[in-house]
């Protein structure tokens, strides 16, 4: 996986909806971003394995950074 990829993927997940995020289970969220990541870079079939695990890996990080969102548009 390349430091682009990364870079696409944590730019998406800054950029989706934080209530969309925090709202589909583990398997829809790794589908909604890995989709969306396709939609915007061709990805190889190696590549594509690799980001699947990684996302798998991180979906906590990834519910944790949009309830940090939510929290604060609830704030503000």
């Amino acid at each position: 996986m390349t430091p682009t990829m990364l870079r696409q993927l944590w730019s998406l997940v800054e950029n989706t909806q934080p209530s969309q995020l925090v709202s589909l289970d583990d398997d829809s969220l790794v589908q909604c971003l890995m989709g969306r990541l396709k939609s915007q870079s061709s990805i190889n079939g190696h590549d594509w394995d690799m980001l699947d695990e990684y996302i798998n890996s991180r979906i906590s990080l990834i519910r944790d950074l949009a309830e940090a969102r939510l929290s604060g548009e609830s704030m503000a």
